[in-house]
């Protein structure tokens, strides 16, 4: 007879209604009623009902079914039916089975096969274990087999290796050495502070002979307590393994790795993961977790009764974990990592290349993970504006490079005083190259009304403060938003008022100050810089604020010139919500960076902490960083250094109302 096609068995209608009449009449009248009927109580998990739909012994054949859920771990299982083949008393039937082997697991499509006879009670199907998969031998099982990639590489612009190789302690189980797994796996979790379930999901389907690695830990989280208690639970084993997990440099932006793939965790990066995954928790292992982990290779296996591993039923080969590499130069990162040793507080450093916008390094003084604010900080800029102040101040036509801007030793506007850092003034006829070399706020103040604010705005915009561009980590660009008060573009051109930066943006502005071309930022190269990547400024504007920029650093902060070469800079002391905070920005040899210090107001004198780290950072770049650096011991309590005009060099705030 010729083979007779069934239709799926999961879907309603009057097929079933006519196959539950039938059986009711007559115990599995048909071919077809006895293979809907097994194949639907096997489906719903009925396994001692699906038993009596064959010839086989009910206990075996229902605990072979359950077997084969619990050795797969499956999360559902369903079945089509497909064409039944009959010649007299026999027939033959073939199903389809599409094993849903859990989160993070693909779907098991396979064609089985069973063999029907006719007897006393009608139609039953004959058992044997290749009901269950037509490879399926009496003394064998199914098993799900889990190999996990190793963790793929972060790099430099030169492709050097940002993550250390760690020795983590594997905590993992040889399933068949398991009293009881569900209770040794649960009781390892607790001790590990672990959710039970995805650990159980792996060791319920794995062989029951091979090493299985749930939870991956290092350095101070393993200890002899700990191991013995692990070591308590039948079963349970440990294995040191090399996993890249550690940045060498710039914890933040590389971030932080997870040897678990336990939910909490793994629910806070896209995509499933199984246990004993890495799963990077931040920064760019977060951003890249897919290409950094790739995929495991899973293989559904069938298995002699000694464990071994007799034939590959199915595999999927999983996505090979990669290197992402980026615009990080681990010789700038080392020596801005340095230069913030000596800082007596929070700090950040950002190094960005002035033709492209590449960011070179970007470290904070903490060293956290979770501390980012070298791109995302939203800071008042304070005194470190003035060049962007400078050049609002040519672009509208308030000053031209010749004039002459008088720096007086104080200015009122809209009821507030303003003062010179140091309280000080500039003699003779300053022109604006001078007020930016010497931080002079009170001549920018008076520059304000002819400047306005849309002035302000606009030259801010030109170095990219408050640009529209995006990383594949978190940064801001800064913002601008100044009030029409006369008081409010006074205090924005000193950078008080409506204006916030963060390091990387105060970077970026000064590379574009040395390059004449602003750039958007680039991190990882495959990304690529933001659409709106480039704005050129006025080249003969640009010499104005160059020419204050060196100047500020021959005058007022000679000891960076130790080293040879033409350095540019800005210098500055401002508040910002009870911190005094430090800045320095400047460039050289094709480097533009920033610097920021946060200082208790009760040690803002004692030292130039911004200038001293930016020394150490052009120095350690020249000359390389020793192995174990340590950073410049702190300057002796005392007063910063005056300049040849007697306006202050930025060590104390710079405004006063």
């Amino acid at each position: 007879m010729s083979p007779r096609p069934l239709g799926r068995i999961t879907a309603a209608g009057s097929g079933l209604l006519l196959a539950a009449t039938l059986a009711a009449c007559t115990p599995n009248p048909s071919p077809e009623v006895a293979v809907r009927s097994f194949l639907l109580a096997w489906q719903d998990g009925n396994h001692a009902e699906a038993a009596t739909y064959t010839d086989g012994d009910p206990e075996q054949v229902a605990a072979a079914l359950t077997d084969m859920r619990e050795q797969l771990d499956l999360a559902s299982l369903r079945f089509d039916l497909g064409p039944i083949s009959r010649e007299g008393e026999s027939a033959d039937a073939e199903f389809g089975v599409h094993a849903d082997l859990g989160i993070g697991d693909p779907t098991w499509n396979y064609t089985g096969r069973m063999p029907l006879e006719w007897g006393s009670d009608g139609w039953r199907i004959s058992w044997s274990t290749s009901v269950l998969h037509p490879d399926l031998s009496e003394d064998e099982r199914l098993a799900i087999s889990y190999e996990s990639q190793e963790r793929g590489q972060i790099l430099d612009r030169e492709g050097d290796p940002l993550v250390t190789a760690d020795s983590v302690t594997a905590f993992g189980v040889m399933p068949g050495e398991m009293e009881d797994k569900e209770a040794g796996v649960t009781q390892l979790a607790e001790i590990l502070d672990e959710d039970p379930d995805p650990l159980l999901n792996r060791v319920r389907s794995a062989p029951p002979e091979q090493f299985q690695p749930l939870v991956l830990l290092r350095g101070s989280s393993v200890n002899e307590k700990l191991l013995d208690e692990a070591g308590g639970i039948s079963g349970v084993d440990t294995q040191e393994v090399e996993v890249n997990m550690t940045p060498s440099v710039a914890p933040f932006l590389l971030g932080e790795v997870a040897g678990t793939a336990e939910h909490r965790v793994s629910s806070r990066v896209p995509g499933p993961y199984q246990a004993g995954d890495t799963v990077g928790l931040s920064g760019l292992q977060n951003i890249f977790q897919h290409e950094l982990a790739g995929s495991g290779t899973t293989r559904v296996v069938s298995l002699d009764q000694s464990g071994g591993i007799t034939d590959v039923l199915e595999s999927w080969e999983g996505e090979r974990s990669g290197v992402i590499g980026t615009t990080l130069d681990i010789d700038v990162q080392r020596a801005a990592e340095a230069a913030l040793e000596s800082l007596p507080a929070d700090g950040y450093l950002v190094a960005v290349d002035t033709a492209s916008g590449e960011i070179l390094s970007a470290a904070s003084a903490s060293g956290s993970t979770a501390d980012d604010n070298a791109l995302t900080g939203s800071y008042v800029p304070g005194g470190a504006f003035t060049p962007i102040s400078t050049l609002a101040a040519l672009e509208s036509g308030a000053a031209g490079p010749d004039d002459v801007v008088p720096c007086g030793y104080s200015t009122e506007i809209g009821g507030r005083t303003f003062r010179n850092p140091g309280s000080g003034f500039l003699s003779g006829q300053p022109d604006l190259a001078r007020n930016l070399a010497f931080n002079c706020n009170v001549g920018f103040a008076d520059l304000s009304a002819d400047v306005g604010p849309d002035a302000v705005a606009k030259a801010a915009g030109h170095l990219g403060i408050g640009a529209d561009w995006q990383l594949p980590v978190p940064a801001s660009s800064g913002a601008v938003s100044i009030g029409d008060d006369d008081v409010d573009v006074a205090s924005a051109m000193i950078g008080e008022h409506g204006v916030r930066v963060s390091p990387l943006s105060m970077a970026l502005a000064t590379a574009a100050i040395a390059d004449g071309t602003w750039h958007a930022p680039t991190l990882v190269p495959e990304e690529g810089p933001a659409p709106d990547g480039e704005t050129v400024v006025d080249e003969a504007h640009l010499e104005v604020v160059r020419q204050g920029m060196r100047d500020a650093v021959t005058h007022r902060m000679p000891q960076l010139l130790t080293g040879g070469g033409e350095v540019y800079g800005q210098a500055a002391a401002t508040e910002q919500d009870g911190t005094v905070l430090h800045w320095f920005i400047g460039y050289k040899d094709g480097v533009a960076f920033a610097v920021l210090s946060e200082v208790n107001p009760d040690m803002s004198e004692w030292s130039q902490y911004a200038v001293d780290a930016a020394g150490t950072f052009l120095t350690s770049m020249a000359d390389g960083v020793p192995a174990e650096e340590n950073g410049p011991p702190l300057e002796e309590p005392g007063t910063p250094s005056g300049d040849a005009d007697t306006v202050g060099t930025g060590g104390t705030a710079q405004g006063t109302g």
